[in-house]
């Protein structure tokens, strides 16, 4: 059963932020990548290549951990522990192409790729925080 997401998550999740995606190598050392994520009710997805680390990693453990950040600010966050609990087929990259619409403005540029995936991690805890600090303003 996953967790649902409160509307302070759902909001950094529908955002232009970006997430670190953990997953663990087969020696079980931590292994993070930034990554553009995309709310689906309350699982997030992340699309990768099936060649990927990170893909490769899920297929073996699917336990993962995502840090979500607010772009103008960096202490409103969302921490979430959870599980890949689909992997879906993504070769048309209609899901690519959705997030690179919400980060970039366009559609996501083609090249060549063995296959495309795209995880559906389901919470098991999440967590939401906002600090007092400020960041300054470069």
């Amino acid at each position: 059963m996953t967790t649902r997401f409160g509307p302070e998550a759902r909001r950094l999740l529908a955002g232009v932020n970006f997430a670190h995606l953990a997953t663990l190598m087969p020696d079980g050392a931590p292994k993070v990548e930034p990554v553009w994520v995309e709310l689906d009710e309350d699982l997030i997805l992340v699309a990768t290549d099936a060649k990927s680390i990170k893909a490769l990693n899920v297929e073996r453990d699917a336990r993962v951990a995502l840090s979500v950040t607010a772009f103008d600010n960096p202490y409103d966050q969302l921490l979430v522990r959870g599980r890949v609990v689909e992997i879906r087929p993504d070769d048309d990259l209609i899901v690519l192409d959705r997030m690179s619409q919400k980060y970039l403005g366009a559609a996501f540029p083609r090249r060549r790729w063995s296959k495309r995936l795209v995880l559906a991690v389901g919470a098991d805890v999440a967590r939401h925080y906002r600090s007092s600090l400020i960041h300054p303003s470069p």
